[in-house]
């Protein structure tokens, strides 16, 4: 159990991980101490997570300080971001970028370079939270690294804990940290699910928007080109993730990612879609009660809550005008039309290290469909043949999901070949 008295909270681990939270006397304990600023490592600072934890700090400043950044190649915008915080430890993963930052940063500001840079910069910092925004097996390392230091993970990944959710939970657990949801959709259920009991929830329901072909036929999906594919609706995200929104595959990595969050089996996590992503997610209890959390759809939201919890902070964010909204839209996603929310299920149901072989798959057809080598079906006809073929291997180790990874990239090119 790890005491929070500032905050008036306790948090505990159940045996799966999940974050379990008690209330205690959190108006006399605020009263008595100091507000915290929590000091932030933002791993992934120059893609959109990143550039909205920057805005978040500029809203928050006397509760939310920047104090490491690492990016992959956006070396321009790293230099920004360095002159704006005045970071003195940064990472560049990208040898050649990383070479290229050396040149123009100043002389005091250590760098870090590579996969290995991550796990050092997070070894080396003075932050109290890690905001882990970077895509794939890359964020993985740094994260464990993270939490044997004992801060607090604050997730906006979701390959960390669809690969990893077992060791990632059970990490947390053993060191008394907080895993935190940064992704809109478990955030929500986090904020839900506060101060109340696991064993009362029914289902999680995870909106999903429907992406850009939310009404099209299985015919027309057969001649999407990669311009259509990454013409969301509503969110304004990274080529991989919206494509991911395209797909379903985003919502059915989110559905292994919530199974691992909140310690609730596979079967009791659906999604529904919700085309205008103003409600992002909701839990439904046992008494037939539902819980949602609503708001613009703005990433700022949800970073903020993961940084600031479990306190509410004022921001200039804009507040929701419910005579404008005037309705809100819900339906059921079409899974013989998109079979990777089944395909999900059926890798979280199984565990082990085909949720690894499921996300290192589609990685492979995202990027061969976004160079035009294959066709947009050829997504989840690559990632369920690759799934078929693998020897599942039980409560695996970091090395073990590795290598996993590294199998089902293989078996993916293969396949494409």
């Amino acid at each position: 159990m790890t005491s929070h008295p500032q905050q008036g909270l306790e948090t505990t681990r159940s045996s799966s991980g999940a974050l379990n939270v008690n209330v205690g006397a959190a108006s006399t304990a605020r009263d008595v101490h100091p507000v915290r600023r929590r000091k932030v490592l933002v791993l992934g600072s120059t893609g959109s997570i990143g550039t909205s934890a920057m805005k978040v700090a500029r809203d928050i400043p006397d509760r939310m300080e920047i104090v490491g950044l690492a990016a992959q190649r956006s070396v321009d915008a790293l230099v920004a971001q360095v002159v704006e915080t005045k970071v003195k430890q940064v990472c560049v993963t990208d040898e050649d970028a990383a070479k290229r930052a050396r040149e123009l940063l100043p002389p005091d500001v250590r760098i870090f370079s590579g996969n290995a840079g991550l796990v050092e910069i997070v070894r080396e910092s003075e932050a109290d939270i890690v905001l882990v925004a970077i895509v794939g097996i890359a964020g993985l390392a740094p994260s464990l690294e993270a939490i044997e230091r004992g801060m607090d993970l604050a997730v906006a990944s979701k390959e960390i804990l669809v690969m990893a959710g077992e060791a990632v939970m059970s990490s947390a657990a053993r060191k008394n940290v907080n895993v935190l949801p940064v992704d809109s959709e478990h955030n929500a259920i986090f904020q839900c699910l506060e101060q109340r009991d696991p064993a009362h929830i029914r289902r999680l329901l995870l909106t999903a928007s429907g992406g850009p072909f939310r009404k099209a036929n299985a015919a027309d999906l057969e001649s999407v080109t990669v311009a259509q594919a990454l013409k969301h609706p509503t969110w304004s995200m990274g080529r991989k993730i919206t494509i991911d929104s395209a797909t379903l595959f985003n919502k059915g990595l989110e559905m292994i990612e919530a199974h691992w969050l909140f310690g609730v089996p596979m079967k009791r996590v659906e999604v529904v879609v919700h085309p205008q992503s103003i409600v992002h997610s909701m839990v439904e209890f046992v008494d037939n009660s539902v819980l949602a959390q609503l708001s613009h759809s703005d990433m700022c939201f949800p970073i903020q809550y993961a940084v600031t919890w479990p306190d509410r902070v004022t921001n200039n964010l804009p507040p929701l005008d419910f005579a404008k909204l005037a309705s809100l839209h819900f339906e059921a996603p079409r899974e013989d039309v998109f079979p990777a929310l089944r395909l999900a299920r059926e890798a979280g149901d199984a565990g082990g290290t085909l949720p690894a072989v499921l996300n290192a798959a589609n990685e492979v057809a995202v990027e061969a469909f976004l160079a035009g080598r294959v066709k947009f079906t050829a997504i989840w006809q690559t990632v369920e043949r690759v799934m078929q073929a693998h020897d599942i291997l039980a409560h695996p180790v970091l090395d073990q999901l590795v290598e996993a990874d590294a199998w089902a990239r293989r078996a993916a090119i293969n396949h494409l070949a």
